[in-house]
């Protein structure tokens, strides 16, 4: 199976992952992947104990093979890579603190790790086969995200979504299919793609199946490909592909946008804040708004948060929180945990739920749609909040980059540090073994075999 001569953008992309190189790929974007690795396996830790990601590895337990070469983290047992890359990838994405992508308001990181890792333990892959997968999926899911628009990402969760494609290039890459190949996966991956916001509204479970499932179905896809079964050749630009059915403002010039020259995966950002992106340019002001002007959270009156419209769209069916991981989608929540503790960790949010101060202090918070910060979005995410303090002040307070950007970027020392907390939040590893899984990664380029990562128990 080969690509076509003059590839259509579909058949570009899958032609970009196959033939990419560990040479073609800069030293720093090795770096920023390695960076976003660590930051992921701290994520997957912490999220061993949440009540969905147990649900899905019980499942994976009564499904999958007892044993295999692909470790399940959150628990060291050993199974196949379908179904250790299911549970990793719904471990990853509980916790509110795995990576984002601001122009495609994407999630690469907790569909493309868990994936590369337990294919890579399958195939006695290298630390630079694991790489240069892992860039492979970054950059056409973040390419195939910016594509569907702020349309799709309205009604679909682009995690979810994208996610399948971004997990099958990734493993499409480790299992070394042709272009042909791994178009055919790409057509496979985009006929499962699969995730809707609905979930927010009852707080149900249905994100941690979003990322579950997209590891699991790209992984299928590109398996799929490599025994010659085939899929859609235009799935994403098609009359009945992707696009057509999930989007209203597609743009087919983002797919091929640079491939090659311009590295989406450098583009990501960390996650400061312990919740939803979306609450973060204003948590990040109303930090800001705290500190300048030596406010106190019996000083506010009212927090006006000017936000984008897919904040609105995200946040803003979450009125009464349910649950913790509900409350990190609720912009008062956030706001509150700011303006009483200067923080929304994990911790933070724990506490939260059930804490009448807590609920009292939501009520005076808000979102406003604010036409400069829509119209920056999603390329930008700028914070600004109003305040208004009970002695009749209005304050304001403005922040560019939220914390975590590109241009306001985590150190090797923020990201160890965030690392070892996460890790032991759970108590799915101790600080020793955290440690060692940071000297893994930072000398992954070397290792000649990805093996498990944490000792059996």
């Amino acid at each position: 199976m080969t690509a076509p001569a003059h590839p259509h953008p579909s058949a570009a992309l899958a032609e970009f992952a196959a033939s990419l190189r560990f040479e073609d790929i800069p030293a720093p974007v090795l770096r920023r992947a390695e960076d976003l690795l660590l930051d992921t396996l701290g994520s997957i830790l912490a999220g061993a104990n949440a009540r969905p990601v147990q649900a899905i590895e019980r499942y994976a337990a009564a499904m999958g093979p007892a044993q295999g070469a692909a470790q399940v983290l959150i628990t060291r047992r050993q199974t196949s890579p379908l179904f250790a890359a299911m549970v990793n990838a719904a471990a990853a994405h509980v916790v509110e603190q795995d990576d984002v992508h601001n122009g495609s308001v994407f999630h690469p990181a907790a569909v493309v790790f868990p994936p590369a890792l337990a294919v890579a333990q399958a195939l006695e892959s290298s630390g630079k086969d694991l790489l240069v997968a892992a860039v492979a999926g970054y950059e056409v899911g973040i390419r195939v995200g910016e594509y569907l628009g702020r349309s799709h990402y309205k009604i679909f969760h682009t995690t979810g979504t994208v996610g399948t494609l971004a997990a099958a290039v990734t493993v499409g890459r480790l299992l070394r299919l042709d272009a042909g190949q791994m178009l055919h996966a790409l057509g496979s991956a985009g006929t499962q793609a699969a995730g809707l916001w609905e979930f927010l509204r009852d707080a149900a479970d249905s994100k941690q199946l979003h990322t579950a499932k997209a590891a699991a179905d790209g992984l299928t896809a590109a398996y799929l490909a490599r025994e010659g079964f085939t899929g859609a050749q235009r799935i994403l630009e098609g009359a009945q592909g992707m696009a057509a059915g999930m989007s209203r403002d597609a743009d087919p010039a983002r797919l091929v946008d640079r491939l090659g020259e311009r590295w989406a995966l450098s583009e990501t950002s960390f996650k400061y804040h312990a919740s939803c992106r979306h609450t973060h340019p204003a948590a990040d002001a109303l930090q800001q708004a705290m500190h300048e002007y030596k406010l106190r959270e019996s000083d506010l009156a009212e927090v006006v948060a000017h936000v984008h419209q897919g904040a609105i769209d995200v946040l803003g069916p979450v009125v009464d929180p349910k649950t913790v991981h509900q409350s990190k989608f609720s912009m008062g929540t956030v706001l509150a945990l700011i303006a009483r503790s200067g923080r929304a960790g994990l911790a933070e949010f724990d506490a939260a739920l059930g804490d009448p101060a807590v609920a009292g202090l939501r009520g005076k918070f808000r979102m406003e749609l604010d036409p400069e910060v829509d119209a920056a979005y999603p390329e930008r995410w700028i914070g600004k909040v109003t305040v208004r303090t009970t002695d009749g002040r209005v304050l304001h307070a403005r922040v560019d980059e939220p914390k975590g950007d590109p241009g306001n970027t985590l150190s090797r020392a923020e990201i160890e540090a965030k690392a070892l907390q996460l890790g032991v939040y759970a108590q799915a590893a101790s600080e020793v073994e955290v440690r060692g899984l940071i000297d893994t990664v930072w000398n992954l380029e070397k290792l000649p075999r990805v093996g498990a990562l944490l000792p059996a128990r």
